[in-house]
């Protein structure tokens, strides 16, 4: 029933002459809209005679004092992340939908994306290669945060009669206040997270991914090719393949995840390190390049403010920490303990930021194109540094490109629905409400100008860290006693087996 209904209003919309003069005319009367909200939302501060937005500032601090406060977890339970992910301490029957790899799947497909390619290429442009080194820092630090965040999530989740589990900041925002004697004031943020949420999963989440990647066909394919003018029917196409995998909810969405993750991961450092590995002469000296230059002004300023600062709007922050998203997703794990999953779900900007955006990182300094630009530059750094290996890697890197979209579009639907439905409620008409309405989103998003649309979800999208960031605060001194209560208990348990 469900396809029928999106294949009809797909044809409504893609066969309506009216559609693109109607999408530019949307755009337009978005302008005043979107200036105004990333007037407020990005409002800045001089240092070091940049701009710095104060909301980059704000989830800088949350990221230190997170580290600071549970003394480095990020480093000291490191390894048992990374064995808690394999589902050892936790009992087999665990409530919750979808499993460790599929929530770390889940999540790390909303984060990895564009801004791996882009993001980083504006840090180097800026910066020089040093400022790979402030970005792995800032991812270490985010760590911590989305240990706080994610154990809020998994602690304060709804799971309903069905089995159906809800998380996230709508939910510890609300119920955390109101345990502590604020419930208006509770609603109020939890509201506010959530039309935020929805903006930013409705614009970034959706619109710009499915925008992106007909752009990156274009550049595969060429002007010449039969969809070179049909942007909605590559639309259609790729709401089609979404529909399919949101459809059956968080359980389908983790299954496509858990197999796309890999595989683009997989195809993206393949082509790295074979690229890395064809200028094997020069990583002496790109290495040089990033650690010889830590301390200049230049890394410093372009590292830290180049990166989170003029990199983070269309990077969308690369990991996402103090931003909330991830605990939506992991609020659907199954889990015996808030604190285990908070710990496993810090290999996710360790993953997304220290990982595979250092090997972009390795890729332009060892190739040396950052030197051939005339300024900050995005993907198109990031793709001449790729295109040194051959013409063939642009046919691999649009395929990366096309699965890093694709997953982030599937799941932030999950993390838009769950926002939808708390303040909706969880229907099966608001549900597939919902889904038509995200799916169309797709089309529109292809085929649509939408520069003052995403300028708008943007600042939606880094609004959700004003009331998360303030709850984050709040209640880290709950999370540092269960996590506490969870090592001792651990430790015993270690000890119980030993003398058995």
């Amino acid at each position: 029933m469900l396809k029928k209904i999106l294949a009809t209003l797909f044809l409504y919309v893609a066969s309506n002459p009216a559609f693109a003069s109607f999408d530019e005319s949307i755009d337009s009367a978005m302008a005043p809209v979107s200036k105004a909200a990333a007037s407020v939302i990005f409002v800045s501060v001089p240092i070091g005679g940049m701009d710095v937005p104060v909301i980059i500032l704000w989830l800088m601090a949350i990221g230190i004092f997170s580290s600071f406060y549970f003394g480095f977890i990020n480093l000291r339970y490191f390894g048992l992340s990374l064995q808690l992910l394999g589902g050892k301490y936790q009992k087999k029957d665990r409530e919750g939908e979808i499993s460790n790899w599929e929530a770390l799947s889940t999540s790390l497909s909303g984060t990895v994306g564009l801004g791996n390619i882009a993001g980083v290429a504006v840090a180097v442009s800026v910066g020089g290669p040093s400022a790979t080194v402030w970005m792995i820092l800032m991812g270490f630090l985010g760590m911590s945060t989305k240990f706080l965040e994610c154990a809020l999530g998994v602690k304060y989740r709804i799971i309903n009669e069905e089995g159906v589990a809800s998380g996230g900041p709508m939910y510890y925002i609300d119920r955390g206040l109101t345990d502590r004697g604020w419930p208006k004031l509770g609603k109020i943020l939890a509201v506010f997270f959530a039309v935020c949420c929805i903006g930013g999963a409705i614009g970034g989440g959706n619109m710009f991914q499915a925008n992106q990647t007909f752009q990156m066909y274009l550049r595969v394919a060429g002007e010449a090719s039969f969809l070179a003018d049909k942007a909605w029917l590559f639309g259609i196409g790729l709401a089609v393949l979404t529909g399919a995998a949101i459809i059956g909810g968080i359980k389908s969405i983790a299954h496509v995840a858990e197999v796309i993750f890999p595989l683009m991961a997989g195809i993206y450092l393949l082509i790295g390190l074979y690229i890395i590995g064809a200028n094997i002469e020069h990583l002496p000296a790109a290495l040089n390049s990033i650690f010889g230059g830590l301390f200049t002004s230049e890394a410093a300023f372009g590292g830290i403010l180049g990166a989170l600062i003029a990199g983070v709007k269309r990077a969308v922050f690369s990991n996402e920490s103090g931003c909330g998203s991830a605990a939506i997703t992991y609020g659907a794990v199954k889990s015996d303990s808030h604190i285990s999953q908070g710990l496993i779900a810090m290999l996710n900007p360790f993953i997304d930021t220290v990982c595979i955006c250092t090997l972009t990182a390795l890729v332009i300094a060892v190739t040396g194109v950052y030197t051939e630009g005339g300024g900050m530059e995005g993907v198109a750094l990031t793709a001449r540094a790729f295109a040194t290996a051959g013409e063939w890697t642009k046919y691999w890197l649009g395929l990366t490109v096309f699965l890093f979209a694709y997953s982030t579009l599937i799941s932030w639907y999950y993390l838009g629905e769950k926002a939808f439905t708390y303040l909706a409620g969880r229907s099966s008409a608001t549900l597939y409400g919902f889904k038509i309405f995200y799916c169309l989103c797709v089309v529109v998003g292809a085929a649509a100008k939408l520069s003052n649309i995403i300028d708008f979800t943007d600042a939606l999208f880094f609004a959700m860290a004003i009331p998360n960031v303030i709850i984050l605060y709040m209640m880290a001194p709950e999370i540092k006693r269960d996590l506490k209560a969870y090592i001792e208990d651990l430790k015993a348990k270690k000890a119980s087996e030993k003398a058995g």
